[in-house]
């Protein structure tokens, strides 16, 4: 009996390690080992892939992030969804602004190559407008769409 608890005991942990190990997927070495060379530390890492880049979706320090790789292995970009809040004040106060009208659906921070970038859909019930902020250098239109009516 002793050896079939610690047959099953030891199923357990591995299944439950094997939840929060680094799930590879179809991801080739290259960016397997870049994201962990980058990324020591992540938690429940998960793979999507396409034909010209690969996507990491995991937990670093208790905060969902993205990062995004080349076929190659080279780290594209790294985002994260954020709440206005963590906006730079300069942002928060233009959007108090000049969009008050509007209600945020989307806000997320990129960061790529040292830089940092920050994109935040609002909405009304007519349209649909994506702002884009580079180095907290103000808004501007990335898009704006004419909700059907």
């Amino acid at each position: 009996m002793k050896k079939f608890t610690l047959i099953v005991a030891m199923f357990i942990v591995t299944a439950f390690t094997a939840t929060f190990a680094n799930v590879k997927g179809n991801v080739n070495e290259k960016i397997t080992n870049a994201f962990n060379k980058e990324f020591s530390g992540a938690l429940e890492i998960k793979w999507d892939n396409s034909k010209t880049f690969a996507k990491a979706t995991f937990k670093l320090n208790g905060q969902v992030m993205f990062a995004y790789y080349s076929l190659d292995g080279d780290l594209l970009g790294v985002t994260r969804n954020i709440v206005s809040t963590q906006l730079p004040l300069n942002l928060q106060t233009e959007l108090k602004k000049d969009y008050s009208d509007c209600w945020i659906s989307d806000l997320f921070e990129m960061s790529n190559n040292g830089s940092n970038a920050y994109y935040i859909t609002l909405e009304t019930s007519t349209y649909t407008i994506v702002l884009k902020s580079v180095e907290n250098e103000g808004w501007e239109v990335y898009s704006r769409t004419k909700k059907a009516a």
